[in-house]
């Protein structure tokens, strides 16, 4: 029951778990098989850690968990109802919930000292273009007030465009391959308390979710660190419902050389004929462009980027895949 409360707090792994309890690994990881076997809790590989969370009855009819597609949805109600049962005034639970945000706590050093460590680089690629403020801001208008059951943000990165758009959907997952910045996105995320929100560890090329499935996708600052970016689209409009969208934001063409030499930018931005093509041929329909320009005057250099979003929606009831020697 101790097990079952903590984790209907967050995701943890063994070594979380044996720290808060003060029990041994062997005796943890034995309740975390039977909770698991019983459909009570649920498992998820992210590198060489395993994390564990609560089962939670699905609110949508999206993917949900990808890892338990085909889950008995009577075990998440069970396991809701149970932690319904444990008193939070218990001096054990109390004790177990301090341990919990000391956890927490370290999580949140970890990402802070990630973030001073890289802190001048970034600024300086900040510097660069019109404020992060400016593209969240434009981002939400140009989804409107549209409501989705399901977001997929991939290349998740922060956690940060989870945050943005946290009262557009009723259930989100970040996906990235950096496991430093899935550690910040899921501090980010405990930080700020956002419900049905989760990050996992997925390849873009190979997103563990079914076709069919996704209500909006986000790639936000992702393309032009990719080897085949039409590729990440196809894949992403794989996963769309017919009607879904999916929302881009990158650089417009720019010839600021020190990005691909200093940090793996492999493509100096996309022009909009471009991205409209790659959608075009996966099914899906350029609906919105919005261009972003730096205001040069708020600027430290003259090396200015123009941030894009482009808006694309699945329309047909089938989607293209784009042919491998296409994409690249």
């Amino acid at each position: 029951m101790r097990l079952l409360n903590l984790l209907s707090k967050t995701e943890l792994t063994v070594s979380d778990l044996t720290h808060i309890l003060g029990q041994s690994q062997p005796r943890v990881s034995r309740h975390l098989k039977l909770l698991t076997e019983a459909g009570l809790i649920t498992r998820f590989r992210e590198g060489a850690w395993v994390f564990y969370k609560l089962v939670r009855p699905p609110k949508t009819n999206g993917p949900g968990d990808p890892d338990q597609s085909s889950r008995d949805y009577l075990s998440p109600s069970l396991a809701a109802a149970l932690v319904d049962l444990i008193p939070q005034n218990d001096i054990t639970v109390l004790r177990d919930l301090d341990r919990l945000e000391a956890v927490k706590q370290r999580r949140a050093a970890v990402a802070a000292a990630y973030f001073a460590e890289n802190a001048d680089e970034w600024s300086r690629i900040r510097s660069l273009y019109v404020s992060e403020a400016d593209v969240e801001a434009a981002i939400r208008e140009l989804l409107e007030n549209e409501k989705f059951g399901f977001l997929l943000d991939i290349g998740t990165g922060t956690g940060r465009i989870l945050e943005v758009l946290s009262d557009r959907f009723d259930e989100g997952v970040g996906i990235d391959l950096s496991h430093e910045m899935l550690g910040i996105a899921r501090a980010n995320i405990e930080r700020v308390g956002l419900p049905n929100t989760y990050v996992r560890f997925a390849d873009l090329y190979a997103l563990p979710f079914e076709n069919d499935s996704v209500d909006l996708v986000t790639i936000h600052h992702v393309l032009h660190f990719l080897e085949e970016p039409a590729n990440a689209i196809s894949e992403a409009a794989r996963v769309l419902k017919p009607g879904g969208k999916i929302l881009i934001a990158d650089f417009a063409p720019h010839d600021v050389e020190f990005l691909r030499d200093e940090h793996a930018h492999r493509r100096l931005g996309f022009d909009d004929k471009e991205i409209a093509g790659w959608f075009e041929d996966c099914g899906l329909q350029s609906a919105k462009t919005c261009h972003l320009m730096a205001d040069a005057e708020n600027l430290d250099t003259e090396q200015n980027l123009t941030v894009t979003l482009w808006l694309g929606c699945r329309e047909t009831s089938t989607v293209r895949r784009l042919p491998l020697e296409q994409a690249s």
